[in-house]
């Protein structure tokens, strides 16, 4: 790790941090609150995802469906009209929505094989997203004149790694320019997430051998074609199982190449100096 110990973090002049964990648990709040403190820069994965390498795709998805409409066709044909996605930090919603689902066209879903190459589209850009973290620590340095940074990375990291591996080299990369941090939930947190998916289902990444293994068992268990299935109800089945598939991932990512914190404590920081000392005590635990 980057830092060795406690105290070599508290009095270190440029503090480098890296939140994971799953979506839901406040990498983002956290990220946000640090901004917003005046001295940090927030680096945000899935906001690097949505514009610098998926940014075309996402723009694309808009204008296949106007195409759709003869008045908005129209207006593309004669380059009278500008579509393009408004992603920012807070609402990644453009992003979710190239993702899809797959299932039943009728209720907006995708083709699985459409689903399948989109899915593999953003593991690709997310392993780069990630491993631009090393030229933004500079440019936030050399540009802006920030010390610190904080990179806020996609709930689906744990997926694009293999925690296990001394050389995966996405992690090395990381680890050796952040300190890694896992904001673990509780089995209370857990049960929120899915209460809260279950009532607005969103789409997300999934390692491709899950993911077509929950296919074919939903497939299967409901009996129901690949063109019936209805798309919310699969990714409601499939969230929870998500969870569990990715917190041994999680653990062995903090185990290996960082440190965890509660998200208990992470919803009682206030300021920069709450975060200092919640991870001083991470690495004391460590």
């Amino acid at each position: 790790m980057i830092y060795q110990g406690a105290q070599d973090w508290r009095s270190a002049r440029q503090k480098r941090v890296l939140l994971f964990g799953m979506s839901g648990l406040g990498k983002t709040y956290l990220a946000n609150m640090l901004r917003a403190s005046g001295g940090w820069f927030h680096y945000s994965v899935d906001y690097r995802i949505g514009t610098r390498y998926m940014g075309e795709h996402i723009a694309d998805n808009f204008k296949r469906e106007a195409m759709k409409n003869p008045f908005l066709r129209e207006l593309l044909l004669t380059d009278s009209v500008y579509i393009a996605s408004n992603i920012t930090f807070d609402n990644l919603a453009p992003l979710s929505t190239y993702l899809g689902k797959p299932g039943d066209p009728a209720k907006g879903g995708l083709p699985f094989d459409e689903y399948m190459a989109r899915q593999a589209l953003h593991r690709e850009a997310e392993v780069a997203a990630m491993l631009d973290t090393t030229r933004f620590i500079d440019r936030a340095h050399d540009i802006y004149g920030y010390d610190n940074f904080v990179c806020d990375t996609s709930g689906s990291i744990c997926e694009v790694v293999d925690p296990e591996d001394p050389a995966d080299p996405v992690l090395t990369e990381l680890s050796a320019h952040h300190l890694m941090i896992w904001i673990e939930g509780s089995e209370a947190h857990t049960e929120e997430l899915i209460r809260r998916f279950v009532k607005a289902p969103k789409p997300m990444y999934y390692q491709p051998a899950f993911l077509e293994a929950a296919w074919d068992d939903y497939l299967a268990s409901h009996d129901v074609r690949p063109d019936k299935v209805d798309p919310d109800d699969f990714i409601r089945a499939t969230y929870a199982r998500a969870l569990a598939h990715r917190q041994p991932r999680y653990a062995a990512m903090a185990r290996n190449w960082g440190v965890k914190v509660c998200a208990d404590e992470v919803a009682r920081v206030r300021t920069p100096e709450d975060f200092t000392e919640l991870v001083a005590r991470a690495l004391e635990a460590q």
